[in-house]
């Protein structure tokens, strides 16, 4: 091959890597501009699509809610009626023993309301400063469930000692404290023995209300002390006694706003919620009973009195 022919070649080759590496940039340029319009034309189909912002407000008005596990079939009906007349808002409930939601706040959990099923750890979390003015909104009662197997042997408080098997509350839990003073209250009419002898058939402690109740309905105790409303739950698979009322307790339900909530207008709008009309007609309808003398214009001033920095109780 001639010595011009192979400059000429030489020189070709030259000109096609050029040319393809200019094309190649010139694709890159256009792919890496076409993906910064897509990313530009997503961010702004999602800024114009309300579901996408619905989405992002329903996060912010998330309203977060500890409650005693004896409350969860009525707030979380209640809970329905409270969001219909509040588009985008939304409740997260935390049920469970109320000892241990206290223990959760304790410990620093998020939280924007507390509702508990006794006054004595409402009053520990107010000490802590980790609530705010609680209110009663409420009182449960305590009654006696009955295996459908025996039925006919425990027919009031007195027979309870001949249930074969007992499940109670564990002491640190309200249901269990409230069940123990009943049988000292019992002791002195039914005899100074009468809950060595209840106790001596206990085959297990729960640590909430539900348990309990659990174990009467699936026929593993014969007998148990629950609240009148988580009675209410099994209908038709125990039967109910009632605990005469000289020896009965009464539970008291406190609710208070958590120091530092995150969302204080949608908490407060919710206590007001549950001591308001509405609130009240739903709780009594589930067989809770009213406050004694609390009334929602009261709680509003006390909160109010609260909120300036009073530390009394209702």
């Amino acid at each position: 091959m001639s010595f011009e022919r192979l400059e000429a070649l030489r020189f070709t080759r030259l000109i096609s890597r050029r040319t393809l590496g200019y094309g190649l940039l010139v694709c890159g340029l256009a792919f890496t501009s076409c993906k910064q319009s897509q990313s530009s034309s997503g961010a702004e189909a999602r800024a114009s699509d309300p579901k996408s912002e619905a989405k992002t407000r329903a996060t912010e008005d998330e309203l977060v809610i500890f409650a005693a596990t004896s409350l969860r079939d009525v707030f979380s009906a209640m809970g329905e009626d409270f969001k219909r007349s509040r588009p985008g808002v939304e409740l997260r409930f935390n049920f469970a023993g109320t000892q241990e939601l206290r223990t959760q706040l304790e410990q620093g959990a998020a939280d924007d309301v507390f509702a508990s099923a006794d006054q004595r750890n409402m009053d520990e979390l107010v000490k802590a400063a980790r609530v705010e003015a609680p209110v009663i909104f409420a009182r449960n009662e305590p009654v006696i469930v009955v295996s459908s197997e025996a039925v006919s042997a425990i027919a009031s408080l007195e027979d309870l000692p001949s249930a074969a098997k007992i499940v109670l509350g564990a002491p640190e839990v309200p249901i269990g404290r409230y069940t123990l003073q009943i049988f000292d209250n019992a002791a002195k009419t039914l005899g100074a023995d009468f809950r060595t002898k209840v106790e001596a058939k206990v085959v297990s402690r729960e640590v909430n209300v539900r348990q309990v109740l659990n174990k009467i309905s699936l026929g593993e105790a014969q007998a148990g002390i629950v609240y009148r409303t988580d009675a209410r739950a099994a209908q038709g698979k125990v039967s109910v006694v009632d605990i005469p009322s000289n020896l009965n307790v009464i539970a008291q339900y406190p609710i208070a706003m958590t120091s530092g909530a995150s969302h204080p207008k949608l908490a407060s709008d919710w206590i007001e919620f549950v001591i308001g009309p509405e609130g009240q007609a739903a709780l009594q309808k589930a067989a809770f009973l009213p406050p004694l003398v609390q009334t929602a214009s009261n709680t509003a001033e006390a909160r109010a009195s609260a909120g300036a920095g009073s530390s009394s109780q209702p």
